[in-house]
């Protein structure tokens, strides 16, 4: 969770004013606002996260400590692949998570028949991680989806516009997916070299191996 800290300073003489910080993880936040509290200076401490939604001190700490049993500081590699010859799809997804203090990875692919592009495959790739995701119980967190196709991350970051119906159709699908399990997407687009894993999955589901495996990292 990423939040700033908001507060109001008032100086022995009663001078006040309000600082805001730059961003930073709620862990840090704490630390750092609890060691503006021994000033004993702080009239008022706040938390504000993304959603521009505030929290107390305590609310806070209420919530870190109940999400370390919950799945959470989530990663998501996605990829698509399809194959003209064939007509068919693999989809792979690796997704890194956090719980209870450790470390955690969810590798999935599926082969599908009734895509049309590569594009598609790569949509339904990130519909595959969804899945994953709500399996798992992540909900109501930040969760960054990284991916080569820049079709998909440019588009659902709006960047792009979406004219294909087919793919406006996949987009509509995972941005209510997204909704619905509370999920904030944060997109990155990386080259097809760092997205190996989840090409890999993708590749595999292509040669009908099937891969379906959550290990401790």
């Amino acid at each position: 969770m990423i939040v700033r800290i908001e507060l109001t300073y008032k100086t022995p003489k009663g001078a006040e004013t309000t600082f805001s910080s730059n961003e930073m993880s709620a862990k840090d936040a704490l630390i750092i606002a609890e060691d503006i509290e021994k000033t004993g200076r702080a009239k008022r401490l706040m938390f504000a996260d993304n959603s521009e939604s505030s929290w107390t001190m305590k609310e806070l700490k209420k919530y870190m400590k109940d999400i370390q049993t919950e799945p959470h500081h989530v990663s998501v590699y996605f990829d698509g692949g399809f194959n003209r010859e064939t007509m068919q799809s693999g989809l792979g997804c690796a997704i890194y998570y956090e719980q209870s203090g450790k470390t955690y990875r969810v590798r999935k692919n599926a082969r599908v028949d009734e895509l049309e592009s590569n594009n598609e495959a790569e949509y339904a790739a990130l519909d595959l991680a969804l899945k994953e995701l709500e399996r798992i119980g992540v909900h109501h967190l930040p969760v960054k989806f990284i991916g080569d196709s820049q079709v998909v991350i440019n588009q659902l970051s709006g960047e792009w516009p979406c004219y294909e119906e087919n793919l406006s159709r996949w987009a509509d699908r995972i941005e209510s997916e997204m909704e619905r399990l509370g999920i904030k997407p944060d997109y990155e687009s990386v080259s097809r070299k760092a997205n190996r894993e989840a090409d890999q999955l993708a590749s595999q589901a292509l040669k009908d191996i099937e891969i379906m495996s959550t290990i401790e990292i």
